[in-house]
């Protein structure tokens, strides 16, 4: 399948941003840049939520601790999100390429999202909140270069999504130390103020 670099692309942002994810291609779509967006993602209702959670995303992400309880929220919603681009961008024809388009685009979402809520968590372990706004300012830039790039050169974006994506899994598994130290503090601070 000739799309199939463009959505495993499309589903490693989405586990990233996935309202960033959306509202680029639907803009890049209804101005026309390209033809390869799908009519549904270049409609104005998905546009303007797309848009208005982006500014959400944009300011929870940026704070230490609320955007490992975004990310939570997020486990569904992004993997979800990338299946669904994926299938749109296979075609709305519901066939088996389509319905494997959109479980690649979905698995590569899940794979990325947890890759970036495992960072997060090792990154709030740090006192300080530049470390949130640094990662978060460069996962936002990371995901529109990778998105307008695969949308001239999908395969060459691709293959940049899934160094990325290794490099991530390899990174949560060397900070997993610190993975699990967070999770021990936010556990006692549960007991402490839970009832008592």
């Amino acid at each position: 399948m000739s799309v199939l670099p463009l959505v495993f692309t499309s589903g490693w942002a989405s586990g990233i941003n996935a309202y960033a994810v959306v509202l680029l291609f639907g803009v890049f779509g209804a101005t026309g840049l390209t033809d390869d967006v799908p009519a549904p993602l270049q409609r104005t209702d998905v546009l303007i939520a797309a848009g208005l959670l982006f500014l959400c995303e944009a300011v929870a992400d940026k704070i230490p601790y609320v955007d490992s309880v975004w990310d939570a929220v997020h486990t569904v919603i992004r993997p979800v999100s990338g299946a669904v681009v994926g299938a749109l961008l296979a075609g709305q024809s519901g066939s088996l390429p389509d319905l494997a388009a959109g479980a690649v685009g979905g698995s590569t979402a899940l794979v990325s999202h947890l890759v970036k809520a495992g960072t997060r968590m090792a990154v709030n372990t740090s006192p300080e909140p530049f470390s949130n706004i640094v990662l978060s300012t460069l996962e936002d830039l990371g995901v529109a270069g990778i998105i307008t790039f695969a949308l001239f050169h999908p395969v060459a974006a691709a293959s940049i999504a899934a160094t990325l994506l290794v490099l991530g899994v390899v990174t949560v598994v060397f900070l997993a130390s610190r993975i699990r130290r967070f999770l021990r503090r936010r556990a006692r601070g549960r007991v402490v103020s839970g009832p008592g």
